[in-house]
């Protein structure tokens, strides 16, 4: 049986990664009738999605399935890290400055603020919104004894079961606390890239944006980059400092949006 609190943490996860996307659209979009804000978040959401679903993560599929590459990657973990990480901003930022252009013309804070919104919101949705879906759907199953039934089945069929095997094992057997920190996690994402996203846009409209896009580079690859703490450090040591340094750069994303704000006025 999953408990009850294991429950109850997919669920606020769930609610941070799919549901507060949704309703943050929807609060800006009814704030703010007739400003395009839709469209921007539509256009933000495409930034990320072409960049990273449908260029970036095919091409690195492609590379992880060569063993030259896996041997590489094992043999050098810090500069693998660093390319996932620099790669993710760089593509990104394509995106992002692809969507700023699109709407130079009616480029406006609150255009940007959608537009991050978007970017952010779709990547959570995508990433790991479905995830918990299927985790909430597998936890019922679990719960009503299905799951057992289903695996007993497939073996029966002679397919390997090991992976559902494991869903069991880790949906089960997980703290609760690991499933609410991937939606903590999520936060501070999005706070980042709606500061990204925003930043950009201001370089666009009051050309800046060299600057602008130096910075936005720099702060995804750091943001990515943290996923390499576990590499040095035990994963008992490794995750306070991971999710100490996001918090730190959601805060540096939240003074950001500020500064932005008061500048665009």
């Amino acid at each position: 049986m999953v408990p009850i609190t294991t429950i109850v943490a997919c669920i606020i996860t769930l609610m941070v990664s799919l549901v507060l996307p949704i309703v943050a659209l929807i609060g800006l979009a009814v704030k703010n009738k007739k400003q395009g804000i839709v469209s921007a978040w539509l256009l933000g959401a495409a930034g990320f999605f072409v960049t990273q679903i449908l260029i970036r993560l095919p091409i690195l599929a492609a590379l992880q399935s060569q063993s030259w590459f896996a041997v590489f990657a094992q043999n050098n973990p810090f500069i693998y890290a660093f390319g996932l990480a620099f790669t993710a901003g760089l593509f990104e930022l394509a995106g992002r400055y692809a969507v700023a252009k699109l709407m130079e013309k009616k480029l406006t804070w609150k255009r940007s603020l959608a537009a991050g919104l978007g970017h952010g919101g779709i990547e959570a949705i995508l990433l790991i919104g479905m995830t918990y879906v299927n985790n909430l759907i597998y936890i019922a199953m679990i719960n009503s004894g299905y799951f057992d039934t289903l695996i007993t089945q497939t073996a029966g069929l002679g397919v390997d079961v090991t992976q559902l095997e494991l869903i069991r094992t880790q949906l089960v057997g997980m703290a609760p606390s690991m499933f609410l920190l991937s939606g903590f996690e999520r936060l501070l994402a999005m706070t980042g890239h709606l500061a990204m996203s925003v930043l950009v846009c201001y370089g666009v409209a009051h050309k800046k944006v060299g600057i602008c896009v130096l910075l936005c580079l720099g702060i995804h690859t750091l943001m990515d980059l943290t996923a390499g703490i576990s590499l040095v450090l035990p994963q008992n040591i490794a995750y306070p400092v991971i999710y100490v340094v996001l918090t730190v750069m959601a805060v540096v994303s939240v003074v950001i949006l500020k500064n932005i704000h008061r500048r665009w006025k």
